[in-house]
C-alpha cells in the first residue's frame, strides 16, 4: 500500500499544474477559464462524491481502491490521447477534473478505512508518518522534474506519466493479497438517504472531532485561497522571476519532510494530543507574515522562512491529526466520515478561493492575505476542546514516572517523620 501511494503521489506532483498549463499553452484560454478549471474540479467533484461515502462504506475497500485507480488512469489518459488526435477541448479538461476530484475523495475514504484493517492501532502513526514523508518528498522532487519534462516534451507528457502512476498504484494495491472481510450491512440493498449525511452527523456530534474538523477545513482552505494572490504579488507586483517563485515554494517543502520525520518521536515523548495542539497552533502563526513581502533577496527570504515554518508545522500536525481522526472514528463509519471531511474540504477550498479572489479585487491582494492570516490565527481557538483529550494521550511511562516521583516523595516524607 505504501508503494502504491508513493508511485501515485509521485505522478500527481510530477504533473502539478499540468491542466492549467495545457489550458493556457495548448487551448489558449484566458484567466477566467483557468480559474473555472481549478474551482469546478473541486466543487463539482465534491458534489458528485456525496453518495460515494456510504457506497464505499458497505463494500470491501481494496476493490474500491483498485477501481478508483483504474477510473483515474482511464480519464487522465484520455487527455494525451485526445491531444494526439487533435480533438482536445476545454470541456474535456473540465470533465476530467471533476471525475478525478470525485475519485480522489472515494480513494481517500476507502484507503483510510482499509488502513485500519491492515495496521494495528499503535502503528497507525508510523504508517501515516511514512505517507506524509513520501508526500513531501514527492512535492520537493516532482514539480522541478515535471517542469523540466514540460520544457523538453510539452505539458501533455506529464499528464500521461500521471495516468500511468494510477495504473501502477492499482497493481500495487492488487499485490497486497489476503482476504478482506465483508463490511457489516447489506451492500446489495443500497443505502438509506440518512447514510448520505451520516459522516457529517457523526463529526458534528463528536465533542473532539467537531472542532478539529472546523479548524482543519478553515485553515487549509484559507491557505489554499491565498496561493493565487501570492503569485500575483510576487510575479506581477514585486517582479520576482518564475524560478524565484518556484524556489520560494519548493525549497520549504523540505520542512514537511522534516516535520513528518519528527512527528512520531515527539508524540511518543509528549503524547499525540499535546503535539496535535501545539503543532496546530503553531501552523496558524505564519500566514499573516506573507502580507508584508518586500522586494529583493530579503523579500524572497521572508517567503522561504515563513513557508518553511508553516510546512514544517503541517508536517508534524498532519500524520498525528490523521491518526487521531482514525482512532476516534468507529470502523463502521470510517469511510463516511473521511468522505464527508474531504468533500467539505474541497468545497470550502473552492468557495474560499473564489471569495478571496473577489476580496483581493475589491481591496488588494495584501489586504486579502492579511485578513486570511487573522482568520487562521482565530481558527486556533477551535482546538481548545482538544486540550482535555491531550491528557489522555500522555505516554504511559510519563504517568509511571510521575507516580514514581510522588511515591518517592511520600517515602522520603515518611522517613523524615520517623527520624
Amino acid at each position: 500500500m505504501w508503494a502504491a501511494y508513493a508511485v501515485s503521489i509521485a505522478g500527481t506532483w510530477l504533473a502539478f499544474d499540468a491542466f492549467p498549463l495545457i489550458a493556457v499553452l495548448v487551448l489558449h484560454v484566458g484567466p477566467g477559464e483557468v480559474s473555472l478549471l481549478a474551482a469546478a474540479g473541486l466543487a463539482v467533484g465534491a458534489l458528485v462524491a456525496v453518495p460515494l461515502g456510504p457506497w464505499v462504506e458497505f463494500r470491501r475497500k481494496r476493490p474500491v481502491l483498485i477501481a478508483t485507480d483504474v477510473v483515474r488512469f482511464a480519464v487522465v489518459l484520455s487527455v494525451p490521447l485526445a491531444y494526439a488526435l487533435g480533438v482536445l477541448s476545454f470541456a474535456q479538461l473540465l470533465v476530467v477534473s471533476v471525475i478525478v476530484a470525485a475519485a480522489d475523495i472515494a480513494f481517500r475514504s476507502a484507503s483510510g478505512a482499509y488502513l485500519k484493517t491492515l495496521v494495528a492501532k499503535e502503528d497507525l502513526l508510523v504508517a501515516n508518518g511514512r505517507f506524509e514523508s513520501t508526500m513531501w518528498t514527492a512535492s520537493v522532487l516532482g514539480p522541478p522534474l515535471g517542469g523540466a519534462a514540460i520544457g523538453i516534451f510539452g505539458p501533455v507528457v506529464t499528464v500521461a506519466a500521471n495516468a500511468v502512476s494510477f495504473l501502477l498504484s492499482a497493481l500495487g494495491i492488487r499485490a497486497i493479497g489476503g482476504v478482506e472481510a465483508r463490511p457489516e450491512g447489506n451492500s446489495s440493498a443500497g443505502f438509506r438517504k440518512g447514510d448520505l449525511i451520516e459522516g457529517w452527523r457523526y463529526i458534528l456530534a463528536h465533542r473532539v472531532l467537531r472542532p478539529l474538523f472546523l479548524n482543519t477545513v478553515l485553515v487549509n482552505s484559507l491557505i489554499m485561497a491565498t496561493a493565487p494572490l501570492l503569485a500575483v504579488i510576487m510575479l506581477r507586483e514585486l517582479g520576482f522571476a518564475p524560478w524565484q517563485y518556484g524556489l520560494a515554494f519548493g525549497l520549504p517543502c523540505l520542512g514537511g519532510l522534516l516535520g513528518s520525520r519528527i512527528a512520531r518521536p515527539l508524540a511518543d515523548r509528549f503524547g499525540q494530543g499535546r503535539i496535535l495542539i501545539v503543532a496546530g497552533i503553531l501552523r496558524s502563526c505564519w500566514s499573516i507574515a506573507l502580507a508584508f513581502i518586500g522586494t529583493g533577496p530579503s523579500g524572497l527570504l521572508l517567503v522561504i522562512v515563513v513557508e518553511f515554518g508553516l510546512i514544517t508545522c503541517c508536517g508534524v500536525f498532519n500524520p498525528i491529526y490523521a491518526t487521531f481522526r482514525l482512532t476516534r472514528t468507529p470502523a463502521d463509519r470510517t469511510a463516511r466520515v473521511l468522505s464527508a471531511w474531504s468533500i467539505t474540504g474541497n468545497a470550502t477550498t473552492a468557495a474560499m478561493t473564489a471569495l478571496w479572489g473577489l476580496l483581493a479585487a475589491v481591496t488588494s491582494p495584501r489586504t486579502a492575505i492579511a485578513l486570511a492570516g487573522v482568520l487562521i490565527l482565530a481558527a486556533a481557538l477551535l482546538l481548545r476542546p482538544v486540550f482535555s483529550e491531550a491528557e489522555r494521550d500522555r505516554p504511559q511511562d510519563q504517568h509511571d514516572d510521575e507516580h514514581d516521583r510522588e511515591r518517592q516523595i511520600d517515602l522520603d516524607s515518611a522517613e523524615a517523620d520517623r527520624v
